[in-house]
C-alpha cells in the first residue's frame, strides 16, 4: 500500500479510544481524516494536534451526526472509516449518579442498551448497503489517557480507585485501550477479518483487582469489602481465540492498572 493510498477516517476522534486510534494510525504512517464537533475548540483537539506525525498527516473535519452530509468530505478518498464513538451517543455523568445505586444501575443499563441497539442498526445498514463492517466489542476499557477528559469507562474506574466502603460482588471484564485501538487497525489490515470480535484481556473479580492495586499503590484508599457477605461469584473466561486472530498480544493487567493510575495522577484526577 503506497503512502497516497493510506488514507483513513476516524470519527469522534477526541474520545478515549479514538485518540489512541489516531495516535497508532499516525505511527503506522497513515494519513488520518478525523472528525470532531468543533475544529476550533483547542481544549478538545490540542492533544491530537500534538501527536507525532499530526502536523503532516492529520486533518480535522467538523462533523455532527445531526447534520446530514457533514461527514462527506471527511470520508471522501478514505479506504476505511473507524467509528471512534462506537456508534453510540455520549453519556453525561453527574456525581449524583454514583452516590445513588439505583440511578447508577439505570445509567449502566441505558449505556449497554444504547451500544447494543446501535450495533444492531449498524449491521442492518451494512447489509442493506453492501458495506464491509467489522465490530470490535471491548470490555471495560482502562489504560493511559491521551485526551484530558474522562469518558464513561475511566470515570467509572476512577470512582472505584478512589474508594468507598464496599465494592460490587461481580467480575471486571477488562482490556487495555491500546489493545482496543490496535484491534481496530488490525481488523482493517488483515483481509480475513470479519464479523464481531470480543476484545477482553482479563475477567477478574473486583476483589482481585483491588489486591493488585494495593500491591502497586499501598497508600490508595481502596475498597475494603464486598457489598454483601455472600461468597464471591465464580470466575469465568471469555474466549480470546478470535481476538488473537487479529495478532494481538494483550497488555498485562498489572501494566494496564499501573498506567491507568499514573495517568489519573498526571492529569490531576487522583492524588496519592
Amino acid at each position: 500500500m503506497s503512502g497516497e493510498e493510506k488514507v483513513v477516517c476516524v470519527t469522534g476522534a477526541t474520545g478515549y479510544i479514538a485518540s489512541w486510534l489516531v495516535k497508532l494510525l499516525l505511527q503506522r504512517g497513515y494519513t488520518v481524516k478525523a472528525t470532531v464537533r468543533d475544529t476550533k475548540d483547542l481544549k478538545k483537539t490540542e492533544h491530537l494536534l500534538a501527536l507525532d506525525g499530526a502536523k503532516e498527516r492529520l486533518k480535522l473535519f467538523k462533523a455532527d451526526l445531526l447534520d446530514e452530509g457533514s461527514f462527506d468530505s471527511a470520508v471522501d478518498g478514505c479506504q476505511v472509516m473507524f467509528n471512534g464513538k462506537t456508534l453510540s451517543p455520549d453519556v453525561v455523568i453527574d456525581e449524583t449518579w454514583f452516590s445513588d445505586p439505583i440511578s447508577c444501575e439505570k445509567l449502566k443499563l441505558w449505556y449497554m442498551l444504547s451500544k447494543t441497539l446501535a450495533e444492531e442498526a449498524a449491521w442492518k445498514f451494512a447489509e442493506e448497503n453492501d458495506i464491509d463492517l467489522v465490530a470490535i466489542n471491548p470490555g471495560l476499557v482502562i489504560g493511559p489517557l491521551i485526551q484530558p477528559t474522562l469518558g464513561f469507562s475511566l470515570e467509572t474506574f476512577l470512582k472505584l480507585v478512589k474508594g468507598t466502603k464496599v465494592f460490587p460482588d461481580g467480575m471486571c471484564i477488562l482490556v487495555d485501550v491500546r489493545d482496543v485501538a490496535n484491534a481496530h487497525i488490525q481488523a482493517f489490515e488483515i483481509p480475513a477479518a470479519s464479523g464481531r470480535y470480543c476484545i477482553v484481556a482479563k475477567v477478574i473479580h473486583y476483589f482481585e483487582v483491588f489486591k493488585i492495586l494495593h500491591g502497586l499503590y499501598p497508600t490508595l484508599n481502596l475498597l475494603e469489602k464486598c457489598e454483601d457477605d455472600k461468597p464471591l461469584l465464580p470466575a469465568y473466561k471469555i474466549s480470546q481465540d478470535k481476538a488473537k486472530s487479529l495478532v494481538i498480544s494483550f497488555v498485562p493487567l498489572e501494566v494496564s492498572l499501573r498506567d491507568t493510575v499514573e495517568s489519573f495522577k498526571d492529569y490531576g484526577f487522583l492524588t496519592i
